[in-house]
């Protein structure tokens, strides 16, 4: 026997033999045998010692947009902050994600559907949206991004403490709607009408119509709503409006709007109207101008609640948070075409001007 290998026992004496068990020293060959012959067979242990470990790890996240965003990452920042957080999508996080592309309809039955796969989480974007899911569930964590008027829409008891299984960012505050007329005003003196396309029956959209009818007198504007649930309402509405002169348009935000927004731009060019919109990307697709929030910001904060709750913090305990970061942006092109001269302080005040 080689000094420093093991000794191997026989088998116990059998009932045939009545031999007693002897101690076998193994040959240094015979134990480099044996090494080999476990290495061989380990490998095909491995996969499913580590598919159970990463099996006990994996998170469900389900994701319900309100946008025609498709494609396997619609949200980008959200899924980048979440890497940056430790989650690896396909290691330890599969998200699921469902965008109405266009029909308001989908909403309820996305919901369902994200619901019944009962995700630890589900991330909502829209007051729709979020309506929908809160009609499906009580119980699944919700984080929801760019939903206006939270407490008066009754999603949550308050701000501080929002209760239940919901939390998140807000879109707008409601002076948002002075604003966007005066915005719209000061890029387009000459506007003495605006309509004013918004979801009646959203509760956030009603109270931006009070606070643009507040200032309308002090701009020297006449005021001007119409209630919108498709782009059929929409056209009809614009085409009405645009038969008398010196008209403008504001697009309230809401999914209606949002997944109407290129038809809303087209009319606009078509009566040649200046309209504002409230989100960054309707300005870039051809509006005279938009000022909303950084939509990437507050997914990236979404994403560090959903974090939280997925290590166990509950949504009644975190606090719904405001948006901190606005983009103000103008489309010269358009201007051009509206023959408005934009003044030079507003382009200095803007986060993006498209030439």
């Amino acid at each position: 026997m080689e000094a420093g290998y093991p000794i191997v026992k026989s088998p116990v004496s059998c009932a045939a033999t009545g031999q007693p068990m002897v101690l076998v020293p193994m040959q240094r060959r015979d134990f480099i045998a044996l090494l080999v012959s476990a290495a061989a067979v380990s490998p095909l242990l491995w996969p499913l010692a580590g598919r159970a470990q990463q099996g006990d790890r994996v998170r469900r996240i389900g994701v319900l947009l309100g946008t025609t965003q498709t494609g396997p990452e619609p949200v980008p920042a959200f899924v980048q902050e979440l890497r940056r957080l430790g989650w690896t999508e396909g290691r330890d996080v599969r998200i699921e994600y469902r965008a109405i592309a266009g029909d308001i309809n989908r909403f309820r039955t996305y919901a369902t559907e994200l619901v019944g796969s009962v995700p630890d989480v589900i991330l909502v974007q829209s007051n729709p949206g979020l309506a929908a899911l809160q009609q499906e569930t009580r119980t699944i964590p919700i984080v929801f991004v760019q939903v206006a008027d939270p407490v008066g829409s009754g999603f949550i008891e308050s701000l501080a403490r929002p209760g239940g299984n919901t939390t998140g960012f807000t879109n707008f505050e409601s002076s948002m709607g002075s604003k966007w007329l005066e915005l719209l005003k000061e890029v387009s003196p000459r506007t003495a009408r605006v309509l004013v396309l918004l979801h009646p029956e959203t509760a956030a959209n009603m109270t931006f119509w009070r606070a643009a009818e507040a200032v309308a007198p002090s701009l020297g504007v006449e005021l001007k709503m119409t209630g919108v649930h498709d782009a059929a309402e929409i056209e009809q509405a614009v085409t009405t409006f645009s038969r008398e002169q010196h008209g403008g348009l504001i697009a309230m935000p809401h999914t209606v709007t949002v997944v109407n927004h290129q038809l809303i731009i087209e009319l606009a060019k078509r009566h040649r109207l200046p309209v504002l919109f409230a989100f960054r990307y309707s300005a870039v697709a051809g509006g005279l101008v938009s000022y909303g929030v950084d939509a990437d910001d507050l997914y990236r904060r979404a994403a560090a609640y959903v974090d939280r709750i997925l290590k166990g913090a509950k949504p009644a305990d975190l606090p719904v948070q405001a948006p901190v970061k606005f983009e103000l942006t103008v489309n010269l092109k358009t201007a051009k075409a509206l023959g408005l001269t934009i003044p030079e302080s507003f382009l200095l005040r803007a986060d993006e001007v498209i030439e």
